[in-house]
């Protein structure tokens, strides 16, 4: 048996696809009753706690929103660390920092569990579709007995290397989409104040050199629409990840500009009140209160 804890944006629908297609029931559990109640997947059976799914299953995922809570349902009360077999597996699909995930694997491997960390990118329309991006830190015999339970909901799985990996690669992979996002709400600010058509514009970024998943993703579904739902990867996840990558940074001695700007930025939109939106709704504070509207003052005007 399957075992799921996390049942948010991106978690309920890995859930559905491991229960649609892995062959196998999942025992399913989030602290949100609503979430866990909303969870009516054929194959999805609702757990108590995080120590009844401990009890019944053999390979257990996580989706949960950091660090912080991963560490909760790993080592605190009624945790996995303490009910979990002896042979299962632990698969965290969360993001959390690098030495969190080595110190979990250290602590799960003394007891003979299996570890790895696999955080996933891309939307919440690539995980209903079963489409995401797994990047995983892992033993190779531990990425040979998760594979093919990845393949569910994942159509892109990297093995980056041992314990931490996976983390690390999913922290930078943020933290260079954040620029981006950056960028691009720069450029529609300007785009506004120049009086171009900004669907025109963002069109003709995608044909040069300016062309990004982030310009396409982003750029043209969220920000040209204005259209920031709760729900989704919101400013305050955003800034969480963006701080994971500067503490990262920190460690090997770099001061990396670029993602203390997007860092600024993101702080700047949550003081606004934008801290439960789609993240891209930064571009709301690079606007400006104008939002970046103006025409273009002609010389000698």
């Amino acid at each position: 048996m399957l075992g799921f804890i996390g049942l948010g944006t991106m978690g309920a629908p890995i859930c559905r696809n491991l229960a649609a297609k892995s062959g196998q029931e999942v025992r399913a559990f989030d602290g949100d009753l609503d979430a866990l109640a909303q969870m009516d997947q054929p194959g999805v059976a609702p757990a108590e706690s995080v120590r009844d799914v401990a009890e019944r299953a053999d390979v257990v995922f996580l989706s949960l929103p950091g660090g912080q809570e991963v560490t909760a349902v790993c080592l605190g009360a009624g945790s996995l660390l303490t009910h979990l077999r002896p042979g299962s597996l632990v698969v965290d699909l969360s993001t959390t920092p690098l030495g969190v995930a080595r110190d979990l694997s250290a602590r799960f491997s003394a007891r003979g569990i299996q570890f790895a960390d696999a955080p996933v990118a891309r939307t919440r329309q690539a995980a209903a579709e079963g489409a995401l991006s797994v990047m995983v830190g892992a033993s190779e015999k531990v990425f040979a007995r998760i594979k093919p339970l990845l393949e569910c909901f994942a159509t892109d799985i990297t093995l980056c290397g041992g314990p931490g990996a996976g983390q690390t690669m999913k922290i930078i992979n943020n933290m260079v989409l954040f620029q981006n996002v950056v960028a691009i709400a720069e450029a529609l600010a300007l785009i506004g104040y120049a009086g171009i058509d900004p669907e025109l514009a963002f069109d003709v970024l995608s044909k040069g050199s300016a062309d990004s998943f982030a310009l396409r993703s982003h750029g043209m579904t969220a920000m040209l629409k204005g259209d920031y739902p709760e729900r989704a990867f919101s400013s305050e996840y955003a800034l969480k990840d963006i701080r994971y990558a500067l503490r990262l940074a920190e460690e090997a001695g770099l001061f990396l500009s670029g993602a203390d700007n997007a860092k600024e930025v993101i702080k700047k939109a949550i003081r606004a009140g934008y801290g439960k939106e789609y993240f891209p709704a930064l571009a709301k504070v690079v606007a400006g209160p104008a939002g970046g509207k103006h025409p273009v003052k002609k010389k000698g005007g």
